[in-house]
């Protein structure tokens, strides 16, 4: 069932999204070769009972850590640990927060030190990929407007989007409907006002397809290409979109 929020309910996630945007920040300037993954797994905890949040993914449907941290291949659900950062890696941080009952979620992706220019091209067409999608959020279109938009920045510029994981709807839930998939499927559903979507490019350098690593939680490419993943929470107004993270 898609859920229209009300503007009370949107206030908080307002403020959610403000305190996760911080967080973010703050793992980003942590980003950096030597460090093993499991510290940004400390931080996240760190800086959510700072702010008086709480971090989403932890314990959701069984997953073991309180944000998502990929590597390179690794598409998504990377769990971070002991594994350590090398210079020229990529590196997807993908982090949720809870406020008063109610959920915002994120990701970017940050390169380790120098990295390679095939490398960096494939993060900003990510990152173009996800500001071509919220463009098209707005009241009135249709969720398949964000998906052929994502679909057409990301394959005209030579790389592939994701097709077996998709952004969603969010808020009194992580994962609420609707499905927003990053690529073309027909018209879906109408974007109404109050609406509030996790929109979530994840492109592959090489091949879409993708395979199950043997945690049977991390999402790799099939092919071992490169991985990036940005995503934004928004909330869909009358005339146009709030970005809340």
């Amino acid at each position: 069932m898609v859920v229209i929020k009300s503007s009370e309910e949107i206030a908080i996630m307002r403020q959610c999204g403000r305190i996760l945007a911080g967080i973010l920040d703050r793992l980003r300037s942590e980003v950096r070769a030597g460090i093993e993954t499991g510290h940004l797994d400390a931080i996240m905890m760190e800086e959510c009972e700072k702010r008086g949040v709480r971090p989403s993914f932890k314990e959701y449907r069984g997953f073991p850590a309180n944000l998502c941290v990929s590597i390179n291949d690794e598409i998504v659900h990377g769990i971070p640990g002991e594994r350590r950062l090398e210079e020229g890696d990529i590196v997807s941080v993908d982090a949720g927060a809870s406020l008063d009952g109610f959920h915002t979620d994120a990701a970017i992706t940050v390169g380790v030190g120098r990295i390679s220019k095939a490398a960096g091209k494939l993060v900003a067409v990510t990152e173009g990929a996800l500001k071509a999608g919220v463009a098209r959020a707005a009241c009135g279109a249709y969720v398949g407007d964000i998906s052929s938009a994502i679909q057409r920045y990301v394959e005209s510029r030579g790389f592939a989007v994701v097709r077996e994981y998709t952004g969603h709807g969010v808020g009194r839930d992580l994962h609420e409907d609707p499905q927003i998939p990053n690529c073309a499927f027909g018209k879906g559903l109408l974007l109404r006002r109050g609406m509030t979507l996790a929109i979530e490019p994840m492109v592959n350098a090489g091949d879409w397809r993708t395979k199950l690593a043997a945690n049977e939680w991390t999402v790799v490419t099939a092919d071992g290409g490169l991985s990036a993943h940005f995503e934004h929470t928004i909330v869909v107004t009358d005339s146009d979109v709030e970005i809340l993270v």
